[in-house]
C-alpha cells in the first residue's frame, strides 16, 4: 500500500479538489488541509476501515471504487452501498459527538484505488477557519440521509423488479461507460452482492434480470450489464 501527500498530485488529476470539501475553497486554503491528509493506494479486496473500529478519520475517495458492507453477529454479510471517485467515506464517527465505533467496513473493489485520510482534529480546525465549507458538508450528509430514507421507502413500496431497475440506473449514472449499442455498466459484483444491493434474494433478482434481458432492455456479460433501453427501465423503476 503506497502512501504520499495528496497535494503532490497535479491539479488536473486530483479528484480531491472536486469533492464537496474543497470545490468551493480557493486553492491556497485547500492546500492547508491537503497538507494534513495522507493518500494510500489499495489493492482489490483490501479494507480501508473495519466495522467496529474506533478511529475518528474521514476518507475521500480519489480514484477507484469502494463498497460498504456490514456483518451481523452470525457473520452474514450485507452490502450497503457502493462509492466512487470524489465521494466521502466514513464520516459518521467524525461528526458523531459520542464517537461510537464504525457501523460498516469499507472494502476496495478495484486495484489501485486511492483514498485520502483526514483526522478529526485537523478537519475541525480547518472548518473553524472556513465555516462555509461546513455548510457544504451538511449538504453532503443531508444527501446521504435522503438516499438512505429513499432506500428504506423503496423496500416497502416497490417490488423487486422496480428496485432492480432503479439500482441498475443508479449504477449506470455513476459508473456507466457509453458505447455504440448503449451503456456498459461494469458493476464488479457477485450475483449475491447485487441481490443484497437490491434488497432481495439472488434467485428473485436473477429472475428479474432474465425478464429485462428477454424484453431487450439489457444484456449480461459476466459482471457487466449493458443497458440498451434506459426508458423502459426508468418507467419500471417507478411502478
Amino acid at each position: 500500500m503506497a502512501v504520499h501527500k495528496p497535494n503532490e498530485i497535479p491539479d488536473d488529476g486530483n479528484a480531491l479538489r472536486q469533492t464537496a470539501l474543497f470545490k468551493q475553497v480557493p486553492r491556497q486554503d485547500a492546500d492547508q488541509l491537503l497538507d494534513s491528509m495522507h493518500e494510500s493506494t489499495y489493492a482489490k479486496g483490501s479494507t480501508v476501515f473495519r466495522q467496529g473500529d474506533t478511529d475518528h478519520r474521514m476518507y475521500l475517495l480519489e480514484e477507484g471504487r469502494v463498497k460498504l458492507v456490514r456483518q451481523s453477529p452470525d457473520r452474514r454479510i450485507q452490502l450497503l452501498s457502493i462509492h466512487g471517485r470524489g465521494e466521502i467515506l466514513g464520516e459518521i464517527p467524525v461528526f458523531d459527538p459520542s464517537g461510537g465505533p464504525r457501523t460498516a467496513s469499507a472494502v476496495v473493489m478495484v486495484n489501485k484505488t486511492k483514498v485520502a485520510a483526514l483526522d478529526h482534529d485537523a478537519l475541525f480546525d480547518w472548518l473553524n477557519q472556513h465555516p462555509k465549507v461546513a455548510v457544504d458538508m451538511l449538504q453532503v450528509l443531508a444527501h446521504r440521509l435522503r438516499t438512505d430514507n429513499e432506500r428504506i421507502s423503496d423496500l416497502v413500496f416497490l417490488d423487486v423488479p422496480a428496485r432492480l431497475a432503479k439500482t441498475l440506473l443508479d449504477l449506470a449514472t455513476r459508473f456507466g461507460e457509453p458505447f455504440e449499442q448503449g451503456l456498459m455498466v461494469p458493476y464488479d459484483l457477485t450475483q449475491e452482492e447485487l441481490a443484497q444491493l437490491v434488497g432481495a434474494s439472488r434467485e428473485t433478482v436473477n429472475k428479474a434480470l432474465m425478464d429485462f434481458s428477454n424484453r431487450g432492455w439489457i444484456s449480461r456479460k459476466g459482471r457487466t450489464i449493458i443497458i440498451f433501453q434506459p426508458g423502459p427501465l426508468i418507467r419500471r423503476s417507478r411502478m
